[in-house]
């Protein structure tokens, strides 16, 4: 996977002086720097773009988080089953390309954001974690962009892992689709730190998710971060319906089993292609050769668009089925689902755990 490089750089005021844009123009030397007062006129201008989700993939901007950067997961919703993850937003959209990815149609900045002031990150977290000093902390990145896909330029987990393992109650995952760990390397994780993959069959990432790395990449990646004591983290989300899934996800879990010691894994995800109407006509218009959205779907309790539930069923147990071949103890979760579904595929017809 080749290196992120911005055709521009857009540094605002507050930003300026942060350590976060020092090092980022320290790695992107010859790359053209304009500081503005204000981001709301590039952003708008870049809205209004034929095509503002490619231009502003092409451009960074560096500011400050105005509002708050720990929140609860928004899976966390009713009706739908939830698994306790709070979010820490450090920054917003990606340059990668995957088809589906929902930050196309929620975001209404193009342009790809890091925010600078991590030393009000670290006081935020910090008051909260005093507060509720024996409440135990689940935490991801990778909400509203790549846990990992900057790192390079930015360094950010060189601060995260040392920071958010101080508490003994916070388990921290970075969640990503390249093979960008060489900053994860030789850090003390103290065991507290989860590197977690999306992964999917080859043809799938060549054909859905542009621009980001390989299987192969990924899983010796994975391999890397294994060697250096780290948990492994694995979701297969979303998962993808066409005439040859089973064949490919089942030879997918082989070449992960192979590589990865089960033992290593601190959880598996299964999840399925959603979308929102709004999405569903962004990735018409951006990527029409694209075939995810000529299954047949229907909308689920949130309102998103899913797959019938009797082929999510059938491939969430399919997928325990495979998973549980290679090791027995393994119990993946579902994402954004229904409680109907969980207890469909946990549960046998006499109510007992499968």
């Amino acid at each position: 996977m080749e290196p992120f490089r911005p055709e521009r750089i857009y540094i605002d005021r507050e930003a300026r002086e942060k350590a976060l844009t020092r090092q980022v123009l320290t790695r992107l030397p010859g790359v053209p720097v304009e500081y503005i007062e204000s981001k709301e006129k590039i952003v708008s201008e870049a809205a209004s773009l034929e095509d503002a989700i490619t231009e502003g993939e092409k451009k960074l901007l560096i500011t400050t988080q105005k509002g708050t950067f720990f929140k609860s997961c928004p899976g966390c919703i009713e009706k739908m089953v939830h698994c306790n993850y709070y979010i820490l937003n450090l920054g917003s959209n990606c340059h990668m390309e995957c088809t589906y990815c929902f930050l196309q149609g929620y975001i209404n900045n193009p342009f790809l954001v890091l925010y600078a002031n991590l030393e009000d990150m670290m006081a935020e977290v910090s008051a909260l974690f005093s507060q509720y000093p024996k409440r135990s902390y689940r935490i991801g990145t990778g909400e509203l962009m790549d846990s990992l896909a900057l790192d390079g330029l930015t360094a950010t987990s060189r601060v995260l892992i040392p920071f958010f393992t101080q508490w003994e109650n916070t388990l921290l995952e970075l969640k990503t689709k390249t093979n960008q760990v060489d900053n994860l390397l030789d850090l003390d994780h103290r065991g507290q730190v989860v590197v977690s993959w999306s992964l999917n069959p080859q043809v799938i990432i060549e054909t859905q998710e542009f621009k980001t790395s390989s299987l192969e990449e990924r899983l010796l990646a994975a391999q890397k971060c294994q060697e250096a004591g780290y948990r492994i983290g694995l979701h297969f989300d979303p998962l993808i319906y066409y005439p040859e899934w089973e064949k490919d996800y089942r030879e997918l879990l082989e070449q992960i089993f192979s590589r990865i010691n089960s033992r290593n894994i601190a959880w598996i995800s299964l999840g399925s292609l959603r979308f929102t109407s709004e999405l569903k006509t962004v990735i018409r218009k951006r990527f029409p050769q694209s075939k995810i959205l000529f299954e047949e779907f229907a909308p689920g309790v949130d309102g998103k668009m899913r797959y019938l539930k009797p082929i999510r069923v059938s491939m969430y147990l399919r997928m325990l089925e495979w998973i549980r071949r290679h090791d027995a103890k393994l119990t993946p979760y579902l994402c954004m689902e229904s409680q109907e579904v969980w207890h469909r595929v946990f549960l046998d017809t006499e109510g007992k755990k499968r």
